[in-house]
């Protein structure tokens, strides 16, 4: 099968599939075409790819010839149109959101599959993109908001006299949430986590972070790891609860989500005003609006001497590794849509069912049929 790999628009810096991806499918009977550059901002040549044994090309030659095309960000709405029938597209495209490009897509006859749509299941774990990149946002959220505080993180005994360590408050312990807690007790933080899933609190102790429990909070097993709508009851208490961990905190990392809705607003205007000047707030949940009242996606605003960074392109900073981590979540896809170098578009597996999107001209994912 002839697969293409796409140059990221602006201000992306990954790359779908790693040099170490393309050897492996090179080896068993693929043709892998790379547009010329692709890979230069996640330090990875031209030369490097051609070892591997993909062909660079143009942008217009990839797009013409590949059967199979790979563009971690949505393609440009002039180059969807451009598109043949029966051709496939793999990239992030957050079907819940973005329905009316999902429809477009469909109606071109492209089969798409969304990488932030793999089934939370156990066999699913090794192509879970959301779960590797949440690990990239969570660890450098805190290296963002320690360059950015004012203050040290770890307590330091010195001639001058002895600094206190920085408290650090994360709310949400996903991926993202279990990493930021990691990383900043590494660096010598007092953590509290908060999370309305109490099964979480023993992963939160593990990493030495105290959990900030709100009893009454109502968990689906069956929702994938995510956290659920909770009733406006357990939302007063888990306010009141919170805002006095907020208030206290020097750094506060937000990351909770609720997939095909807004994110929850955990931390007010009225909160910010009685937080320490000179705070931090970073809020991975930037794209979705924001768990931090007043966050602006993908900028950092100053709110009553807090500092808020909204941050949803943070895997960006690092795209060496985070290119590596998404091109072993696609490869393991690939493993089970391609046998003998063909399409192998088996429905009744749960992987294939829930990560295709468009099929055959028509939109097929079930949570948008729902």
């Amino acid at each position: 099968m002839i697969l293409g790999i796409l140059k990221e628009p602006s201000p992306e810096t990954r790359i779908s599939l790693h040099p170490e991806a393309v050897k492996v499918l090179t080896g068993s009977g693929n043709q892998v075409l790379i547009e010329k550059g692709a890979g230069e901002f996640a330090f990875l040549s031209d030369e490097i790819y051609k070892e591997a044994g993909a062909s660079v090309k143009t942008r217009a030659e990839v797009l013409d010839s590949a059967e199979m095309i790979f563009q971690i960000n949505p393609l440009e709405l002039e180059e969807q149109k451009k598109l043949s029938k029966g051709k496939y597209l793999i990239g992030v495209y957050q079907p819940l959101v973005a329905r009316d490009l999902v429809k477009e897509l469909a109606e071109t006859g492209v089969t798409l599959f969304s990488m932030d749509s793999i089934p939370r299941i156990t066999r699913a774990q090794s192509m879970d993109v959301l779960s590797s990149m949440s690990t990239v946002s969570g660890y450098k959220a805190v290296l963002l908001a320690a360059a950015t505080l004012p203050r040290f993180f770890p307590m330091l005994m010195t001639a001058a006299g002895t600094i206190a360590p920085a408290k650090v408050l994360v709310i949400g312990a996903g991926v993202a949430g279990l990493q930021a807690i990691a990383t900043a007790k590494r660096l010598g933080a007092v953590v509290e986590a908060f999370d309305t899933r109490p099964s979480v609190k023993e992963q939160v102790e593990s990493l030495g972070g105290k959990f900030v429990e709100v009893p009454g909070a109502v968990e689906d097993k069956g929702a994938g790891g995510y956290a659920v709508e909770q009733s406006e009851e357990y939302k007063q208490k888990q306010s009141e609860m919170l805002e006095k961990s907020i208030i206290k905190s020097d750094v506060v990392i937000t990351t909770a989500l609720i997939p095909g809705r807004k994110a929850p607003v955990l931390i007010t205007k009225s909160m910010l005003v009685k937080m320490k000047a000179g705070a931090v707030v970073v809020d991975l949940a930037a794209v979705n609006g924001g768990n931090c009242e007043g966050t602006e996606n993908n900028k950092t605003v100053t709110i009553s001497g807090v500092t808020v960074i909204g941050n949803s392109v943070l895997p960006s900073t690092m795209p060496e590794d985070a290119s590596k981590m998404y091109s072993k979540n696609v490869q393991n896809l690939l493993k089970l849509l391609l046998k003998e170098d063909q399409i192998n578009l088996n429905f009744e597996d749960a992987i294939i069912k829930g990560t295709c999107i468009t099929h055959d001209g028509k939109v097929i994912y079930e949570p948008l049929l729902k």
